[in-house]
């Protein structure tokens, strides 16, 4: 692939690590900056090792709170709750109204 001459403005302490790399790794800059773009690019979309370590915390603190019970039992309470909304409230606290 040829080569494309561009021009970009970076604040002094992104220059300063460009060119520490440069000189540790002996290699050009633009070189540097190729590879930098390079691995930005593959890690598009992909969560970072903090974010995926957050996520999976919260994922294990809400697993417990998921009820453990079946299916049927869940589909019902949710069948109930839905007519109770249609209806005006579920059919243990209409007896107690007065």
């Amino acid at each position: 692939m040829g080569a494309v001459k561009v021009t970009f403005t970076l604040d002094a302490e992104t220059v300063k690590r460009i060119a520490a790399a440069s000189e540790r790794l002996s290699v050009p800059k633009s070189q540097v900056i190729r590879e930098a773009v390079e691995d930005y690019y593959e890690r598009l979309g992909k969560l970072s090792e903090r974010e995926r370590t957050r996520m999976l915390r919260i994922f294990d603190e809400v697993l417990p709170a998921i009820p453990a019970r079946p299916l049927h039992e869940l589909r019902r309470e949710l069948k109930e709750i839905r007519l109770a909304r249609r209806t005006g409230g579920r059919t243990a606290l209409v007896g107690r109204r007065k």
